[in-house]
């Protein structure tokens, strides 16, 4: 047992994870949701280079396994870059309680990581620089870019630099189906992966805003930058933002009317909570804010190109 873990209770390291990725990544929800990011990446590929049916299935299990373990140290890298703050101010979380420790975490990243590049190594090795770019951004990413005061003073573009990550990983994922294909990617991708950058600022932003009187100390919220009125419009900004450019991507792909009328739906019904904050600005509303960014990553997902693939190996 670690020094200063009187949260853990004596309990093996086994256990101790279990409990803290149910806390920071829950596999389960998370699994899901990136199993559908990692084939949609792979679909709208498919889709604009004019490829009938889908990737080996192999090839897929393999990409969701590396895209989960990625996502997975993007949070252990957070952990280290957050330290300082969550020591401060958040002292229920896993780390600064006690539960599990950092260089726990170090070890368990070091591990995921070399099982990552044996994986891709053994199994797909044309993925190899593809890997090595996510990996690279997420190093300098988690040294702050070597000017983390600075940065940390200029909210916006904290999140924004930080956000390339997921586009990065997105164009990971879509190279399943052409890198491994010996092709290049289509041009079509680069409004799949802005879509997918935006969706990330849209998920950030709805989940920290906050209703007035709960806000918490030492954690930056939209609301508490720009005020409950801003913070709400700013996010509702970047979903539109995301809406009209996954429209655009559709468009490029030719996707169909279908996808058209789930994406109108989607933004509306993802939009309306929002709305009724900016009326009624409770808590309760808060957390819809957020839910409806998760919804919205699901059905954005699934609309450019997913649906269309699954539509397509059903009819098979």
């Amino acid at each position: 047992m670690h020094q200063g873990d009187p949260a853990g209770l004596g309990l093996s390291f086994p256990r101790r994870f279990w409990i803290y990725q149910k806390e920071r990544f829950p596999l389960l929800g998370h699994g899901a949701l990136i199993a559908v990011f990692t084939f949609s990446a792979i679909a709208y590929s498919r889709i604009c280079r004019g490829q009938l049916g889908f990737i080996a299935w192999s090839d897929y299990l393999i990409g969701v396994a590396a895209t989960i373990t990625l996502f997975f140290l993007v949070r252990v890298f957070d952990e280290f870059k957050d330290r300082e703050d969550d020591a401060r101010y958040r002292s229920y979380l896993p780390v600064p309680r006690g539960l599990i420790a950092l260089n726990e975490l170090r070890r368990v990243g070091l591990v995921v990581a070399t099982l990552q590049i044996a994986m891709i190594a053994w199994w797909q090795p044309r993925m190899l620089p593809l890997y090595g770019m996510v990996i690279g951004y997420l190093l300098v990413m988690g040294k702050e870019f070597f000017v983390p005061t600075w940065l940390k003073a200029r909210q916006v573009l904290y999140i924004t630099s930080h956000m390339v990550i997921i586009p990065l990983i997105d164009l990971y994922s879509s190279g399943l189906d052409w890198r491994l294909d010996h092709d290049q990617p289509h041009l079509g991708l680069l409004f799949f992966l802005a879509a997918s950058y935006m969706n990330g600022i849209v998920l950030e932003f709805g989940r920290k805003l906050r209703a007035p009187g709960y806000e918490e100390e030492g954690v930056i919220s939209y609301t508490a930058l720009w005020g409950t009125r801003g913070g709400a419009l700013a996010w509702l900004g970047t979903l539109a933002t995301t809406f009209i450019i996954a429209l655009a991507a559709a468009y490029f792909a030719t996707l169909g009317i279908v996808v058209y009328a789930l994406l109108i739906v989607a933004f509306v019904g993802c939009a309306l909570p929002a709305l009724c904050f900016l009326r009624t600005p409770t808590a309760k509303l808060s957390k819809r804010i957020e839910h409806a960014s998760a919804a919205w990553t699901i059905l954005m997902y699934l609309s450019l190109g997913g649906i269309t693939m699954l539509i397509r190996l059903l009819g098979e």
